[in-house]
């Protein structure tokens, strides 16, 4: 398999503390703060969907609170996403593995 196609195939990963650690199938391993993760949801609510027109539509802003950026679970969606429990409530976020790894080499740079 060429090196491209095993870059957004993740292999493992664990939270530890406020912490997603993420070990991915080309030997990468990266550290995501679950805030971080939390600011790049991308259900339809956090970040938006577009109409046929190219507009826009999201829900707007919840207030954050000490429980917002806390999991109570992660849930593998297939073997492609995460799916992240929010001890506020939140839980309609799917974390492709392509985003999750866009993420982790943001924070790389």
């Amino acid at each position: 398999m060429p090196a491209d196609n095993k870059k957004n195939i993740l292999i493992h990963h664990e939270t530890v503390n406020d912490l997603l650690l993420l070990k991915w199938e080309d030997g990468f391993e990266a550290v995501l703060e679950l805030k971080t993760l939390r600011e790049h949801c991308p259900c339809a609510h956090c970040a938006g969907e577009k109409d046929v027109f190219g507009n826009i539509y999201k829900g707007a802003p919840e207030p954050k609170t000490e429980s917002s950026n806390a999991l109570s679970g992660i849930q593998p969606i297939g073997y492609y996403a995460l799916r992240p429990f929010w001890m506020d409530g939140h839980n309609t976020g799917i974390y492709s593995f392509e985003l999750l790894r866009s993420l982790c080499e943001e924070k790389q740079d």
